[in-house]
């Protein structure tokens, strides 16, 4: 079967193939580059970007159990200007084929818009992931997805800082995330990106103290799986835009079910930290499955869910 099968153009961006890593998981690429094969995959969302340099939720910051992962990272990264200056041109230089999204965050609905601007020259960018939606930070992050005067003003905000795409990341706590995408699609989005982690707390029961240094952090693993592809199905049932399903991806079948649900593109991020070289796995094995499955692309399965609740 030839690669271009998984050949997707989502938001005016063409994706050799519809995986991803998902944010955070990558850094900002160079810090993967010698264990993870980028220019194998669709693109890549850069950790979280805000104006000023963020130093994170203190240490530790992750911490596996049974099932999964849970962290808190509390967003550190070293700003926008020096992503700008430092990270933007490696990824321009070295990165050929995959897309690069960014992921931006910020304090106040304006910070989103602040970040873009800083940003939108690199020739490095294909678009923007705006993170509304992290469970892992005291101000900031999960109120605007969750208020809808908040989230309809990240989002316009931004729109009007860039003609690049914008993704907007929603919560799967959300009380109807359907009504959110709509929000978002109605003040200029051009997709969604669904889910987030969702919040939780693992406890040392030796110490009696939560085993990540902020106490409670965002859950992730192949748990998730179910929560995200409910979210797409949900997404794609109220807004007519791209989807790019997140969590739990660990295998191609995984990635399967989220095109099903109605998602375009898929992010692979826990199991990318555990496994580098999976996520070229996922490509190599995707496409395989498609060819057993006698289907041309992968595209011809998207939305294709027999069920109505």
């Amino acid at each position: 079967m030839a690669a271009s099968a998984l050949a997707v153009t989502v938001a005016g961006i063409e994706f050799q193939n519809p995986v991803l890593l998902a944010a955070g998981t990558a850094a900002y690429g160079r810090e993967v580059s010698r264990v993870i094969e980028l220019d194998s995959l669709g693109g890549l969302v850069t950790k979280a970007v805000s104006v000023e340099r963020r130093d994170g939720a203190p240490a530790p910051r992750v911490a596996e159990f049974e099932g999964g992962m849970i962290n808190a990272v509390g967003l550190a990264n070293p700003g926008a200007e020096e992503v700008r200056v430092e990270h933007l041109p490696w990824l321009a230089a070295n990165i050929r084929r995959a897309k690069v999204l960014v992921n931006v965050v910020g304090n106040r609905t304006e910070d989103f818009a602040a970040v873009v601007s800083t940003l939108d020259g690199s020739p490095a960018l294909a678009g923007y992931e705006l993170n509304v939606s992290c469970p892992t930070v005291t101000a900031g992050g999960m109120e605007f997805g969750a208020d809808a005067q908040s989230l309809r003003d990240v989002v316009t905000r931004t729109r009007a800082a860039t003609r690049k795409p914008i993704f907007v990341k929603l919560s799967p706590t959300l009380p109807d995330i359907g009504k959110s995408a709509q929000i978002a699609a109605d003040a200029g989005a051009d997709g969604i990106s669904v889910v987030n982690t969702i919040p939780g707390l693992v406890i040392d029961i030796e110490t009696k103290k939560p085993t990540l240094g902020f106490g409670t952090g965002g859950v992730s693993g192949p748990g998730l799986l179910p929560v995200g592809v409910l979210a797409t199905y949900r997404v794609a049932k109220a807004v007519r835009l791209p989807i790019i399903g997140v969590g739990g991806i660990t295998k191609a079948t995984d990635i399967v079910q989220y095109v099903i649900a109605g998602a375009s593109l898929v992010a692979v991020g826990t199991a990318a930290m555990q496994r580098p070289r999976l996520p070229k796995q996922l490509v190599d094995d995707l496409e395989r499955w498609c060819e057993k499955n006698g289907l041309r692309s992968l595209s011809e399965l998207r939305g294709s869910l027999r069920w109505e609740n």
